[in-house]
């Protein structure tokens, strides 16, 4: 098991660039980078760009993963640049994103169904409540463009990874991997966006462990108010997520998994607004959910009661309180060695093997 970092999240990405990122993420201990799309590569899938990377890749020793973009349908109008690679055909684009990922030995691809609106407030930051077009259409939309990317994924050796997104349960995901075929998708963990979703994070781990073939590992701040929840990321081992129980899942299923963190990125001042407000008590949201179990729900509310308590006593910084503090490229980087340290920590607790080459 190796710990690297989300090239896209990772300080000064975009003034250092890919190939600085690999150099920046070895200064800071890391074993690997997930450039969250092939395209933040290179935005043309420039051969010579993509073998370069590749080259520092291996002569530092780390993991490189990418990603492709989203594949529902109804939300591709969000990434045309996936449509002009093709030249106007969006299948196209993905084709040749996947060739140029397989090229190159990037196996593991990332690919998710929606995006978060930030701009707007409760269920309608997601797709997943959009009453122009259902969210099932919206799946089922989904799983019949990847059954045409499916002959491609299998020519070329490669799996798309569905991420545990906003919008999607992990419930849906698993019957789309059923559908699709698991000989060519899985799942890209991320183990704070479930909480948005209402599921608890080790009952979340163990229904999809034997599926998780990437992951962003992050921590939550979930806080119980009067109409709902207040949910925002944070580091990990600062928050809800026990690592312990989540890590122990994964290792039974893939030891040489590698374990990404998504870190928060620098930000100048103080941040506006509420975090992500969560409609727990909304008849529609609830409805939303058929899959959730009594089980799992009283779980997850007993969880973020817990949390909620914490904070109400002063063990936690509220939401508000880290809303004003700085965040600049210092504060970022401890919070990628806080991070770290915390991975390494449990994995050494738990006795994972660490430093195995990635399955690929």
């Amino acid at each position: 098991m190796r710990i690297g970092i989300d090239g896209r999240k990772i300080p000064e990405a975009k003034f250092r660039g890919s190939l600085g990122t690999l150099d920046h993420a070895k200064s800071l201990g890391m074993e690997g980078v997930f450039f969250r799309t092939i395209l933040d590569v290179s935005p043309t899938l420039d051969k010579s760009v993509i073998r370069d990377l590749r080259q520092r890749a291996d002569e530092l020793g780390l993991y490189l993963e990418a990603g492709l973009g989203k594949v529902n349908p109804y939300a591709l109008p969000e990434t045309p640049e996936v449509r002009e690679l093709g030249d106007g055909d969006t299948l196209l684009g993905f084709r040749r994103m996947m060739e140029a990922c397989a090229e190159f030995d990037i196996r593991e691809l990332w690919i998710s169904t929606a995006g978060i609106k930030q701009q707007y407030r409760g269920r309608f930051t997601t797709d997943r409540f959009r009453t122009d077009v259902s969210w099932e259409d919206q799946l089922e939309a989904t799983r019949r463009f990847m059954m045409k990317l499916k002959p491609i994924a299998l020519d070329l050796g490669i799996h798309l990874n569905l991420e545990t997104h906003e919008e999607i349960t992990t419930f849906e995901i698993l019957r789309l991997i059923e559908s699709v075929g698991e000989d060519v998708v899985g799942i890209v963990f991320d183990t704070g966006n479930i909480f948005i979703r209402g599921e608890h994070p080790v009952f979340a781990a163990k229904r999809i462990a034997p599926y998780v073939r990437q992951t962003h590992l992050k921590d939550a701040y979930v806080e119980l108010i009067e109409d709902g929840a207040y949910y925002q990321s944070r580091m990990c081992g600062s928050g809800l997520v026990d690592f312990t129980a989540v890590l122990t899942e994964l290792n039974k299923y893939r030891p040489d998994l590698n374990v990404t963190i998504e870190c928060d990125t620098p930000r100048l001042g103080a941040v506006k607004g509420e975090p992500h407000f969560l409609e727990l008590y909304n008849p529609e949201w609830i409805a939303g959910h058929p899959d959730l179990s009594r089980e799992e729900y009283a779980a997850y509310f007993e969880l973020v009661r817990d949390f909620t308590e914490r904070i109400r006593k002063g063990m936690v910084k509220t939401w508000q309180q880290h809303h004003s503090e700085n965040f600049e490229y210092p504060e970022a980087i401890q919070c990628i060695e806080y991070s770290r340290q915390h991975i390494e920590n449990i994995c050494k607790e738990l006795g994972i093997k660490r430093g195995d080459r990635a399955h690929a």
